[in-house]
């Protein structure tokens, strides 16, 4: 495995980029150490790579991607998996807002919380499937408009006193399923979303994707399916009445 160490430390955003650009298609693994804010890391890469990096990137990270797998050992900014196509990115930390914003494909695995309108507009075609997968919390908006794919919230370390979620969740759901481990009170859920029962297949889902969970963050503890509530859109075309008729 050909693998190659980058000391980020205050390069410019657009530098680094057209450099890791040129690393993917000659090296299986890129280290990138001292990353401080940077932009657009991995953005529109489709070689089969590993990029590891050291330090918290900035905005849009993997947006348009559709092939390397990401690893970021801290937090990471807004917006990351920006329409991503392919590929998966790996967090041991939390996300700011609009993580997975219109993602049609691959995966992204937080360890901690998130912020506000985590997977916005997220959708699905054929065998391209997107999943989230969030291990604490998230907040206001989750799911919102969301038209396709998964997103597993776990309630890693929430109390009985803390909510999984913030407000208005789902607001706007016309496709996809959010699996949430607890309730979510009915005043905090869109009035797009309904709730459901898990089937034999959802469990299948969700063991497969804890499973990967707790394999990238070393996550011992069992993560039971008793309290995992299924939620998903009550109209495939909720603002259907707004718009006049031909």
């Amino acid at each position: 495995m050909k693998k190659i160490d980058m000391d980020v430390n205050n390069r410019l955003a657009e530098d680094l980029n057209n450099e890791i650009k040129h690393f993917a298609m000659n090296y299986d693994e890129i280290n990138l150490h001292g990353v401080c804010g940077q932009r657009y890391i991995g953005c529109g890469i489709s070689q089969d790579v590993k990029i590891n990096i050291d330090g918290v990137p900035g905005n849009d990270l993997g947006a348009y991607m559709a092939g390397p797998e990401i690893e970021i050992f801290s937090n990471a900014q807004d917006a990351i998996g920006n329409t991503m196509n392919k590929g998966r990115i790996i967090v041991h930390g939390s996300c700011g807002d609009t993580t997975g914003y219109a993602m049609r494909g691959g995966e992204i695995f937080i360890k901690d919380n998130v912020g506000y309108r985590v997977g916005i507009h997220m959708k699905e075609y054929l065998d391209m499937k997107p999943v989230i997968v969030i291990g604490s919390s998230a907040g206001d908006f989750l799911g919102e408009y969301m038209a396709g794919g998964i997103i597993i919230l776990l309630g890693i370390g929430i109390t009985k006193n803390e909510n999984l979620t913030g407000k208005y969740m789902g607001t706007g759901m016309h496709g996809g399923v959010m699996y949430i481990n607890g309730s979510i009170p009915k005043k905090n859920i869109g009035k797009e979303v309904k709730k459901v029962e898990l089937t034999d297949e959802d469990k299948k889902i969700l063991n497969k994707y804890i499973k990967q969970y707790k394999k990238y963050f070393n996550y011992t503890k069992e993560i039971s399916l008793d309290n995992f509530s299924k939620y998903i859109a009550a109209d495939k075309n909720p603002y259907h009445l707004l718009y006049t008729k031909n």
